[in-house]
């Protein structure tokens, strides 16, 4: 019988998702409603924000929650402003930021946790002779581990911009007491299939800002005057705007259609309740793999051990780029094991973002050597032992089938 493969990320649709959906289907209705509402008001109280705000991917959230900065009452941001961000992350995040109509900036990120540094981002902003067309500060906590949020918030203080997450790697990650995706403006979360709390395709925004809320809630459902959080709507019109015509069909600002769906709000709420017994199997599995691993620790980088962190996968990175990244990841295909690149450096190694490669190659010397000869493994909650064992095992066979002695 041939073995399963050990994937980076899965979703057992068990008794209580099965259950959330058959709820969608007995109810007929598959747009926006009552589930939707209920993971929203369940992810704010778990993240610790008074609003919580649900779009149809971590993207989405992204650029609906810089979208509405730009829209905001004292509007920190604006068109054509740069916002500080980290070169090494999913393109989303990027991506997002330009599709906002803002200009992405690159600091270099710190060796053990891959993330981005208060040190660097003061060090580029006092580089600088004018740093007042920058208009937001947007970290990514990478593989579930958190930024210093206190110093970059006093970083932002001291130069007046907005601090943002994007905490789509790390739901339930704890920091100086507080979950990250509380510590800023706004959030933004993806529960894509291999996070943390899966729901397929959706995303979250997250704040403590009344305003912001509103208006995300008009950004995804094309700008539109109606932004109640709950709608209350019956026969005799909206109790909100008694008079007038439909707020449903009039817009004031002009918007995407980035509305969730009740399927996988269904699915994400049966993960949410169990999201802390998720994440207490993702470290007993980070920390068996970090162990079972430990033979190898001249070749390859791990993830250092940090209290409070909740992982979103396993990564790694070869310590001699002539072992050679995609050559290493090819061989645990071939074994069974299922890897991912370390996203690359954005402005150096992807190609959609080439026009800036002249302008950051050199300077960001530890993203571009992870982009480059980073990769990440799963350690999610449906693997077992067995599982774990077989990434322990391959992990060396790869070095040795790429010239390695052990």
């Amino acid at each position: 019988m041939t073995e399963r493969r050990v994937t980076i990320g899965d979703l057992v649709l068990g008794p209580d998702e099965r259950s959330e959906l058959a709820d969608v289907i007995a109810s007929g209705r598959v747009s926006e409603g009552p589930k939707v509402r209920a993971f929203e008001e369940l992810w704010a109280s778990y993240v610790g924000t008074r609003e919580a705000v649900a779009v149809n991917s971590g993207t989405s959230a992204l650029i609906a929650g810089l979208f509405a900065l730009q829209l905001s009452r004292d509007a920190p941001l604006h068109r054509g402003m740069r916002v500080i961000t980290t070169p090494l992350s999913y393109a989303a995040t990027s991506n997002a930021i330009l599709l906002s109509g803002c200009e992405p900036v690159y600091v270099d990120v710190d060796p053990e946790t891959l993330c981005i540094t208060p040190g660097a981002v003061r060090a580029y902003l006092e580089g600088l002779d004018d740093p007042s067309g920058h208009g937001a500060l947007l970290p990514v906590h990478l593989m579930g581990y958190a930024c210093d949020m206190d110093g970059l918030s006093r970083v932002a203080r001291d130069y007046g911009l907005a601090l943002c997450e994007d905490s789509a790697q790390a739901h339930g990650t704890i920091s100086n007491g507080r979950r990250t995706g509380s510590m800023s403006l706004l959030s933004a979360f993806s529960f894509y299939i291999a996070h943390n709390v899966q729901a397929g395709e959706l995303g979250m925004v997250a704040t403590d800002d009344p305003e912001l809320a509103r208006l995300v809630r008009m950004i995804k459902a094309n700008g539109r005057r109606c932004d109640c959080p709950r709608c209350t709507r019956g026969a005799d019109g909206c109790p909100v705007h008694p008079d007038g015509p439909d707020p449903r069909f009039t817009h004031d600002i002009i918007g995407y259609n980035f509305k969730a769906a009740e399927f996988h709000a269904a699915i994400g709420l049966a993960q949410a309740r169990k999201v802390e017994e998720n994440i207490r199997l993702r470290r007993a599995h980070v920390d068996y793999l970090r162990d079972g691993l430990a033979g190898v620790s001249d070749y390859l980088w791990v993830p250092p051990v940090v209290e409070g962190v909740s992982h979103f996968a396993f990564p790694m990175v070869l310590s001699d780029p002539a072992i050679g990244r995609d050559a290493f990841c090819a061989a645990l295909g071939r074994l069974g094991i299922d890897s991912r690149p370390l996203f690359g450096c954005i402005p150096t190694q992807q190609p959609a973002y080439g026009k800036y490669r002249f302008w950051y190659e050199g300077t960001l010397p530890v993203a571009e050597y992870a982009g480059a000869n980073g990769f990440y493994v799963g350690c999610h909650q449906y693997l077992d032992t067995d599982d774990l064992d077989r990434i322990i095992a391959a992990v060396p066979r790869a070095l040795r089938e790429q010239g390695v002695r052990l």
